[in-house]
């Protein structure tokens, strides 16, 4: 393969006369050792300013913790990497809570109700924010710390589950109908099925249906099946209370049972009358599935039992309750429900220490469990205290939640009428999907289109509200925590394919090229403790992942995340201890080496491009070197301003390649040909690999050595053109060391040959 691609290119420059000379200390290899990376210096990807391509995260933390992970030897540290604009990353969606931004602020009714942060700037900065849970959740488990349990099957006739009535006519200006409201319940096994009860409460659905899922698994891969009707499973005219209903004449086998609401009773719940959204959506306190034994007794499948989660043996409650799903939450919640064990990090105390890069920072509001005026006040806020603001992100992980994209949109439309009407160019954004690597696929609709983000799209345009989506969000975690050997030597040569096929997805969905893309949260693996980020391979998947990114058209990409965490052992894989962050660091927060995803990010953000927001201009490159049809070496080229280059390679092999960096050639006229062709002059190479980087694992005590910086070397190489000469081809030729990132900096030469 490589002797056939140098053959080709041998004799291309034969054709046209021309031979190159050089001198250089720069060793030219054999052509049987020589690989090569051409630059298709013709046609731009894209324009970018690092500070604004390349940033970082924030994210909720252990209560408590704040202060010393954001401490001023922390940020200094974290800085270092020299990483620009900020995501800040809102768990309180991932967990079903309501995120009080400011602990100071009112409730709807007294000590309870619907919350509003208020946007007040007080006298002391906010350094710590804290989620509340809802009490009418209708979730077993959720994407957070999992620690609530759902309401539609505790056992407590006191709890109810309710919809979220921002999703009710009364809002969003829809029929009812259009944003059906629903709970599943997830039997464990498939089971004889005939017969539901329903205890409603206010606001009780007056139509609805009962329905059976026909697929493997509808939460999980909700492109395959649809949901099928029991053959006694539709109810109009409703009258709530106690239901019991047959719903075939015969068990029919099934796993997964839902009931789909479409009109409510519009009757108040029990925080009563004086709040128009107590009494807007529907309420469940109770739902049994089963079927009718022999005498005629109902025999009921669910366990009931307030404990959720997904490690019930930690709790004092015992055995879990049967799984439960539902379309929304009703963010109702009173100050009792405060999370004590979790924090996110104060809007000052980020926006203050520096991590921002001067760029301002992409700020979350609180969508899915939230008020519009909750966000509105938030923004107010941060244009009080003077803090630049970049982009807004709309809520986060809608499909984490199970949210139906025709709920998300609608929700997405009030909450930027809300923000604009106060703040008319501020840049909204959505729908933050979690690490997805294809096509997020939902429940298929009436005419069967399973694409959420198309059908979130279609809601903008059919509401004219496309407009208010100025860019598009969404998080990378494409691999497992415990791979290793031959299966993350795979993930790593799939990377830049992952990226380059999602990112064709969403725009192929329908995503308005004036919509840019930006990914704003990002690792390796979505496995919090995973080992992998502190090995060298979690520096080659981050070179190649933030590289990748922009190379396929991506505005922005960032590094989760920036907090100095401890190493923490991961349950998958016992023997590995590691987690998703840049550094090694005790449970103090003391930072007591830089990890391999650090200087990972130090080759993208010093050496490939540099911490500013000079203006570099990417293009395409490529590689001769593939293996199972995946390049094992990437390269990414970049030109400053003064002309000068720079090219980012990607070594994923464990053995060393001679590389031979060459522009694309093209041909304007018969004989004639020209381009940038190759390094010359003054040149610098600077390397990051396994000399300079190993991961000893250690359990706790697990840190890199050696553990030293990338190393530059600065070399020479002359390149003259002779016309209409063939020969051997003495160019500078550079050596990649095994799994290694390196840059190559200088001026490509530029050349005009004829022959005749």
């Amino acid at each position: 393969m490589r002797f056939v691609t140098f053959a080709f290119v041998l004799a291309l420059l034969s054709n046209a006369g021309i031979a190159l000379a050089q001198t250089s200390p720069v060793p030219s290899p054999s052509v049987a050792s020589t690989d090569f990376v051409t630059i298709d210096s013709r046609t731009p990807i894209q324009v970018i300013q690092p500070n604004l391509a390349l940033g970082s995260t924030v994210d909720k933390e252990p209560a408590g913790s704040i202060a010393a992970l954001y401490s001023k030897q922390n940020v200094a540290q974290i800085l270092q990497a020299g990483l620009g604009w900020l995501s800040y990353r809102l768990f309180t969606e991932l967990s079903v809570q309501d995120w009080h931004w400011n602990p100071s602020g009112t409730f709807s009714a007294g000590t309870e109700g619907y919350w509003t942060s208020s946007a007040s700037v007080g006298r002391s900065p906010i350094a710590d924010s804290f989620g509340y849970r809802l009490p009418h959740r209708g979730f077993t488990t959720d994407q957070g710390n999992n620690e609530d349990y759902s309401r539609l099957d505790d056992g407590d006739p006191r709890t109810y589950w309710k919809s979220n009535p921002y999703l009710t006519s009364a809002f969003t200006g829809d029929p009812d109908a259009m944003h059906p409201q629903w709970a599943v319940v997830d039997l464990g096994n498939a089971k004889p099925v005939d017969a539901v009860r329903i205890h409603w409460v206010n606001p009780y659905a007056v139509n609805y249906r009962i329905e059976w899922w026909s697929g493997d698994d509808p939460i999980n891969n909700p492109g395959v099946g649809s949901w099928q009707l029991f053959p006694k499973g539709q109810v109009v005219g409703g009258r709530g209370g106690m239901v019991v209903l047959r719903l075939a004449s015969h068990p029919i086998t099934v796993r997964y049972v839902r009931v789909l609401m479409t009109d409510s009773s519009n009757t108040c719940d029990s925080h009563g009358a004086g709040d128009r959204r107590n009494c807007v959506g529907y309420a469940i306190e109770e739902i049994f599935i089963g079927t009718f034994d022999a005498r005629g007794r109902f025999v009921d499948y669910v366990h009931h039992a307030p404990c959720g989660g997904e490690n019930a043996q930690k709790y004092a409650c015992g055995w879990r309750q049967t799984a439960t799903y539902a379309s929304s939450v009703d963010p109702w919640h009173a100050a009792a429900n405060r999370v004590r064990n979790q924090e996110q990090p104060g809007l000052d105390l980020i926006a203050r220490s520096g991590l921002t890069a001067g760029v301002g920072a992409m700020y979350p509001v609180a969508m899915l469990y939230s008020t519009p005026q909750n966000a509105v006040n938030e923004l107010r806020y941060l244009h009080a205290r003077g803090y630049p603001i970049s982009l807004v992100e709309l809520g986060e992980e809608p499909d984490g939640q199970y949210t139906t994209p025709e709920d998300d949109a609608a929700l997405f439309v009030q909450w930027a009428k809300a923000i604009h009407a106060v703040f008319p160019h501020e840049r909204l954004g959505g729908p933050v999907f979690s690490g997805v690597n294809s096509e997020l696929q939902t429940w298929p609709d009436a005419q069967g289109n399973i694409s959420w983000l198309n059908r979130f799209l279609n809601y903008l345009r059919a509401h004219g509200q496309l407009r208010q989506l100025s860019f598009m969000s969404f998080e990378h975690y494409p691999f497992g925590g415990c791979d290793r050997g031959a299966l993350l030597q795979q993930d790593l040569l799939e990377e830049p394919s992952i990226m380059k096929g999602i990112v064709n997805q969403w725009r192929s969905d329908g995503l308005p090229p004036s919509a840019p893309l930006y990914i704003s949260e990002a690792n390796f693996s979505a496995v919090n403790f995973t080992q992998i980020p502190m090995q060298i391979e979690g520096a080659l998947w981050q070179a190649d992942y933030m590289a990748s990114a922009l190379a396929n058209g991506v505005a922005g990409a960032v590094y989760y995340q920036d907090e100095p965490v401890p190493l923490s052992q991961n349950p998958g894989c016992p023997t590995d201890w590691g987690n998703l962050t840049m550094f090694v660091a005790d449970n103090s927060a003391h930072i007591r080496a830089r990890g391999a995803q650090f200087f990972a990010v130090e080759m993208l953000t010093k050496y490939w491009l540099a911490p500013s927001t000079d203006a570099f201009t990417l293009y395409r490159a490529t590689s001769s070197v593939f293996r199972h049809g995946l390049p094992l070496l990437t390269a990414y080229a970049a030109q400053r301003k003064d002309g000068s280059w720079s090219v980012l390679l990607v070594n994923k092999d464990s053995s060393p390649h001679n590389v031979l960096i060459q522009s694309q050639w093209v041909r304007s006229d018969k004989g004639t040909y020209y381009g940038p062709g190759t390094f010359e002059g003054d040149i610098r190479q600077v390397v990051f690999g396994p000399r300079q980087y190993e991961w000893r694992s250690r359990g706790l005590r697990s840190e890199p050595e050696p553990n030293a910086a990338p190393v530059t070397t600065a070399m020479h190489a002359d390149w003259r053109p002779t016309i209409c000469r063939t020969g051997p081809i003495p160019w500078p030729v550079f050596t990649l060391e095994a799994k290694s990132i390196t840059v190559i900096q200088g001026k490509l030469a530029t050349t005009v040959a004829t022959c005749g």
